[in-house]
């Protein structure tokens, strides 16, 4: 190799003949499309955990004690009922709240998926982070702890990326 060779060096190729160019990062919706859906996911995760905190209360009382929670009705001895945890069957024509909160928790989940689903698809991430997000409300605490580790994720994108915004 010549000592000429060495000091010149080459020239970098033209932005057009990348091989690997770089994609320009860019949101599926305006600035207040991507705060409203992170508003939403926020109240949904945080609803959805309190759910999911009773229920875990509902399951230990369940399957740990043999309790139910009833609202209203009557014990079998003719006492009325206001609320109380009683073994199934000891309270008639009341209402099962433990069913209640099972059916309540359900239907809070797919309305937090739907969240996750809206944000998700507006910040144009990977399958893998909603898979992630979407675990948040079926294991107690993680939706309180994504939620947070979500809202600064919107943040840190929304800031870095500003131009990546639709504009309508």
């Amino acid at each position: 190799m010549s000592e000429q060779d060495q000091t010149v060096p080459k020239p970098l190729p033209a932005a057009e003949d990348d091989p690997m160019p770089q994609r320009k990062r860019t949101f599926a919706g305006t600035r207040t499309q991507i705060k409203t859906a992170a508003t939403f996911y926020k109240v949904a995760s945080y609803i959805t955990g309190i759910m999911l905190l009773l229920l875990v209360v509902e399951m230990i009382l369940k399957y740990g004690f043999k309790l139910v929670a009833y609202a209203g009705g009557t014990h079998l001895d003719g006492a009325a009922n206001v609320f109380t945890l009683a073994q199934e069957g000891q309270v008639i024509g009341g209402v099962n709240v433990s069913i209640a909160i099972l059916i309540a928790h359900g239907w809070l989940y797919v309305v937090y998926l739907l969240a996750v689903f809206i944000l998700w698809s507006r910040m144009r991430w990977s399958l893998g982070q909603f898979i992630a997000i979407a675990l948040g409300g079926v294991v107690p605490f993680l939706s309180f702890i994504m939620e947070a580790k979500v809202h600064k994720q919107v943040q840190l994108d929304l800031a870095a990326n500003p131009d990546a915004v639709r504009r309508y």
